[in-house]
């Protein structure tokens, strides 16, 4: 499959090599574990009131649309190494803006960037703040429409390359 400038993520290739390794974990390993106490569940009778077996189904689902996220994701990425330290807003910089006379501060691109102990803000570069924000440098004051149809004025203060 061939990306295009819609479904395409921006990742690091730190971040593509751990979310590599979760898919083959989930689609390997995972799936195997997860049969076999679907197996342990059902040989326990009455699959009705079976709870072990229904939980076990559950977290199966949620483990394949996991592995479809994924896939999904890793089969249209763009893997490079972090932005330049410009100031110019690209997928992978960490952004400050003022917005509504506030300071705020996000990671623009995937979420899957950023690893497990990272509470950062992630908004999509396909998102209408993260559309408007595109290409511009600190000190440049952007409008975007709100999913309520009102315009908003974002000044951008700040942009550097995220480090994980």
């Amino acid at each position: 499959m061939t990306s295009t400038a819609n479904d395409a993520s921006y990742l690091t290739q730190e971040a593509y090599d751990r979310l590599s390794g979760e898919l083959k974990e989930l689609s390997g390993q995972g799936r195997t574990d997860i049969a076999r106490r679907i197996e342990a569940a059902r040989e326990e009778g009455d699959l009705k009131e079976n709870g072990g077996y229904h939980a076990a189904k559950e977290e199966q689902g949620k483990m394949e649309a996991r592995i479809r996220q994924l896939e999904h994701l890793l089969q249209n990425a763009v893997v490079g190494t972090a932005p330049a330290d410009d100031g110019i807003v690209e997928p992978g910089m960490v952004v400050t803006v003022e917005m509504f006379d506030e300071e705020e501060t996000f990671l623009l691109g995937s979420r899957e960037i950023i690893g497990d102990g990272d509470d950062l803000t992630v908004y999509s570069e396909k998102s209408p703040l993260g559309a408007a924000l595109m290409g511009h440098l600190p000190g440049d004051t952007v409008n975007y429409q709100a999913p309520n149809g009102n315009q908003i004025e974002v000044k951008i203060v700040a942009a550097k390359p995220y480090q994980a």
